[in-house]
């Protein structure tokens, strides 16, 4: 149509594509146009593909505005999902809304609708306010000088999909990886990242560092946790209950639920009175009781909800108050079940081919390259499935055969243990870049001179 067309950009950082779910076909295509009928045109969501995409800029109002002219063109856009998409991305973050279309979870939940696009009178995955909810800050108000000492950038934050929910007040959806520099200590880690602001008005970034478990010694805002209470917050991260805790600047009295941060394990409160909860679930409308239940912070057991895919499915719920919304409670045993009878295709946004796949599903080694750490950089190893657990087992060695196999493999296991786990390699301790595929060493004179160079004592794990 003439209104929606495809349009060259200079700058791909700056393009969304849009990607739908074809309920026809049942997988994740990127969008192509509209007809002159109004008919969605798509095409498969690969690299190749590309210049055939509908690019949009990537700022807020203008994509806003471009989505609802978008569907005022489209015949039926209640039948579709859209999802929102950088262009460089787009490929693997795809495949990875496929595999969690496919296959329900708790996490795949919060993934989704970290990409899904809402539209009139359709559900969406969750009660997930956070695709929805207004800006509480601007990019312009972070200071970003400081945001460097820890190793973060606008955009690296961008890249990784992080910087829109903490612009919107809530914490990133994953793991950033974040480095602590004192000056003559620098201290490697990964943290949910969070804003607030201060009580001079500044916007200061909140750390929320990985904890073991949570702390249940100790008193949280006055309240001490009862068996049951740790019996909760460890197997489901909720409560389950509002309980009086003490603000500790005021001594004011706050009925609150408590949840358990599932990344980070922190513990976190949320004010009974802000709790709000949706008027309809997946197509169930809520009666009064069912709304009670929820604020309370107790489980709600739904039957004869309708998923993305418009399949009928049932699940408790639940308001988090790490997440400050509603949540489904899949069944660990059915999601264990599911695991067992359908294998994914998928590992680490790698997808196998179908001879790859016939040998994985029997038990067979497989060997993958191309997967990436979370510095991006290349690296290989072998995946094996767990016939008994479901589980996906990966080593850097064969484990067919460990002793062969070590030596090529061994830079690669350096390589992810300084990327991805904060991890320090001796001989390239002092280096600042992320290592290279395979690199256990300094890779030229340049490098050499940096490692070289004298050093205070720093880093306090070893590979």
């Amino acid at each position: 149509m003439e209104d929606i067309q495809n349009t060259q950009h200079p700058d791909p950082s700056l393009i969304n594509i849009l990607l739908v779910f074809n309920p026809k076909t049942n997988k994740i295509e990127a969008v192509k146009t509209i007809d002159d009928k109004g008919d969605l045109k798509t095409v498969p969501n690969t690299k190749k593909n590309q210049n055939q995409f509908l690019k949009i800029d990537k700022q807020g109002d203008l994509f806003s505005n471009f989505f609802s002219n978008f569907l005022s063109q489209l015949k039926n856009p209640t039948l579709f999902n859209f999802f929102k998409s950088p262009l460089k991305e787009s490929e693997n973050i795809g495949k990875q809304i496929q595999h969690h279309l496919t296959h329900p979870s708790t996490e795949g939940e919060e993934f989704l609708n970290t990409y899904k696009i809402l539209t009139p009178n359709t559900n969406t995955m969750s009660t997930n306010p956070l695709s929805e909810k207004e800006y509480q800050y601007s990019a312009d108000q972070i200071d970003w000088n400081m945001m460097s000492k820890f190793g973060l950038t606008q955009e690296k934050l961008e890249k990784a999909n992080a910087l829109d929910p903490m612009l919107k007040g809530f914490k990133t959806n994953g793991l950033v990886p974040v480095t602590i520099n004192l000056g003559t200590a620098l201290t490697r880690m990964d943290a949910r990242l969070s804003l607030n602001t201060n009580d001079a008005g500044d916007v200061v970034i909140n750390i929320h560092g990985i904890r073991k478990e949570p702390n249940f010694n100790f008193k949280f805002l006055g309240h001490e946790f009862t068996a049951e209470d740790k019996k909760n917050l460890k197997e489901n991260g909720n409560m389950g209950r509002v309980v009086e805790l003490i603000n500790p600047k005021t001594d004011e009295i706050i009925p609150s639920v408590i949840s358990r941060d599932r990344l980070t394990n922190e513990l976190v409160a949320y004010k009974v009175e802000n709790i709000k909860i949706p008027e309809e679930i997946k197509g169930i409308k809520l009666n009064e009781e069912q709304k009670q239940t929820l604020i309370e912070g107790k489980a709600l057991y739904l039957e004869g909800m309708i998923s993305t895919k418009g399949e009928p499915f049932n699940a408790h719920v639940q308001f988090n108050a790490d997440k400050k919304y509603v949540e489904f409670l899949f069944d660990h045993k059915e999601r264990q079940q599911q695991s067992h009878s359908e294998t994914s295709r998928t590992f680490r946004g790698k997808d196998l081919s179908d001879e790859q796949y016939e040998k994985f599903k029997g038990g067979q080694t497989i060997y993958l390259d191309g997967l990436l750490d979370k510095k991006g950089q290349p690296y290989q190893g072998y995946i094996t499935l767990n016939q008994e657990t479901g589980k996906v087992d990966f080593s850097f060695q064969n484990p067919n055969k460990a002793g062969e196999q070590a030596k090529p493999t061994e830079g690669h296991k350096t390589q992810t243990a300084v990327n991805s786990e904060g991890k320090t390699n001796e001989a390239t301790k002092n280096l600042k870049e992320p290592l290279q595929k395979g690199q256990q060493t300094p890779k030229d004179k340049n490098q050499q001179a940096k490692q070289d160079k004298p050093q205070s004592r720093t880093r306090k794990r070893g590979v």
